[in-house]
């Protein structure tokens, strides 16, 4: 059975879009009532549409944030649940579940726009997750994130993929044996936020953060952010060999004949994006 059909009362819009004219677009999730909790319906609806931006030259930047008071809960536990009623005690739908979830958060790394978290409220387990994936993460102060699946006997072993990468071994263990909520300013410490502010301040800080970012060429982005991830699994010798080849590719594309001509000549570079 497909993830979608197992939902019996789907949400309507599990995710709010809007694309600005700068480039920047939107992803809201919209599970108030449920803390934006990733459900089958969620979790398809931003494969969707993170599979449609990867190919939509209008779009520069994405900003993924939460309406309503929290950022994300992570799984819907009352939707998984109610699977442990299958035959097989849920076994197969499990499996389903977190491959989907997988491919969604590998899809924001691999992504070739960059990708910004915009939290408000509580960010846990895949929610946390959703957030250490993105490129960076832009916090209000009433953010707190966790990874509290050892409180209720589940490790919490998927998010700690993306969490192990985002934040020292011992400071992601401290998230993952204790499951305690961490503050905006001790995830700022711990390098899980690249920014905190005011609550009332969020959008607006993480709008001109994602402006800066889409005025750049979105080829350079491109190449920069996948060898990034790349080089970061490679030894010392592996990557400085990797990024070289990279950096002649780049130097022989347009946009880079052209930011070097406009810097050059002191004035503003015209991107083809190529």
């Amino acid at each position: 059975m497909a993830l979608a059909e197992a939902e019996q009362t789907p949400d309507p819009s599990p995710l709010l879009l809007n694309l600005s004219d700068t480039g920047i677009l939107r992803m809201v999730l919209n599970r108030p009532q449920r803390r934006n909790s990733l459900s089958e319906a969620m979790l398809a609806a931003l494969q969707e549409q993170l599979d449609l931006a990867a190919g939509n030259r209008a779009v520069r930047v994405i900003v993924i944030a939460g309406n309503g008071p929290a950022f994300s809960a992570g799984h819907d536990l009352k939707e998984v649940t109610a699977r442990r009623e299958d035959a097989d005690r849920g076994r197969a739908y499990f499996s389903e579940l977190m491959a989907t979830c997988s491919r969604v958060m590998q899809t924001v790394v691999r992504h070739p726009k960059p990708v910004i978290a915009e939290v408000a409220g509580i960010a846990t387990a895949a929610g946390c997750q959703l957030a250490a994936s993105c490129d960076l993460v832009v916090a209000g102060q009433s953010a707190r994130f966790s990874t509290p699946g050892v409180n209720i006997g589940l490790f919490c072993s998927t998010p700690m993929v993306a969490l192990s990468r985002s934040v020292s071994r011992k400071h992601a263990m401290e998230m993952l044996l204790t499951g305690e909520f961490m503050s905006a300013e001790r995830a700022l410490e711990f390098g899980l936020v690249n920014r905190v502010v005011a609550d009332r301040d969020l959008t607006e800080t993480a709008t001109a953060l994602a402006e800066t970012i889409a005025s750049k060429s979105t080829y350079t982005l491109k190449v920069g952010k996948e060898a990034f991830y790349k080089q970061a699994e490679m030894s010392l010798e592996d990557a400085y060999a990797y990024c070289s080849d990279v950096m002649v590719e780049n130097m022989l594309a347009r946009d880079a004949e052209e930011g070097i001509g406009a810097f050059i000549d002191k004035r503003t570079p015209n991107w083809s994006d190529d």
